[in-house]
């Protein structure tokens, strides 16, 4: 049976990739982001600016939603201004926080509603230079889980962790052979992820197979947070 899903910050990486994910199983996906897709698709755009824009009324119910827009701020804290955290939050929390507030009411219309939310490996395994990103998602993962607690049991709110996305907001730390080569070896698996590693997950996440979870923050990371390897 087809349903219904937004995704947030799909004309690009992770959610270019859930939206397609979810338009070849049949459903109806609207996307929101500042900037046109760059792809065909039987998607429904609407360009607003989650932080600042009007968003649209999408109807009585919605079975899922991704919010996929974040950021990459990397630096040695003494060289983070307090604005990089101020920034950093808004986009990664409080858009998150205002989509949320706008579908809450369509989203407890649905028999199987749920939500997905992205924080990053960063969080849970301390890593130098991820001061204010870390900072950001970890709010992302308290929201995860007291939303879960609170729309319990109608609604499912789970998060992913992932480690790095070869996508084009990891682009620049990803510029050569060489840096992706050793972004790779940090990684027991010994590769990067890929948008479909992502969107295959966020997807599972959203649909009723995976109706005995909520709360969750799932990782995303090839091995990093979980396993060493000797």
């Amino acid at each position: 049976m087809s349903s219904t899903y937004l995704i947030v910050g799909g004309s690009r990486g992770i959610g270019k990739s859930t939206a397609q994910h979810l338009l070849n199983q049949g459903n109806t996906v609207h996307i929101i982001a500042r900037n046109a897709p760059d792809w065909d698709g039987n998607y429904q755009y609407h360009q607003v600016d989650v932080l600042q824009g009007e968003l649209p009324d999408l109807g009585k119910t919605l079975d899922g939603l991704v919010y996929c827009p974040g950021s990459i701020n990397l630096r040695p804290f003494k060289g983070l201004k307090i604005k990089a955290f101020q920034a950093d939050f808004e986009i990664n929390v409080l858009g998150a926080v205002r989509v949320l507030k706008q579908y809450e009411k369509a989203l407890q219309q649905s028999a199987h509603g749920a939500v997905v939310l992205f924080s990053t490996v960063a969080v849970q395994t301390g890593m130098s230079f991820h001061a204010s990103i870390s900072a950001a998602k970890g709010a992302v993962e308290g929201l995860v889980r007291t939303l879960a607690a609170e729309w319990s049991p109608k609604v499912r709110v789970n998060g992913v962790a992932p480690s790095i996305i070869a996508t084009d907001l990891a682009a620049r730390l990803l510029r050569s052979d060489k840096q992706a080569e050793a972004a790779a070896e940090r990684h027991p698996l010994k590769r990067i992820g890929q948008a479909e590693d992502a969107a295959a997950l966020a997807a599972f996440l959203l649909q009723p197979s995976a109706g005995w979870m909520t709360g969750q923050i799932v990782g995303l990371d090839g091995g990093m947070s979980a396993i060493r390897k000797l």
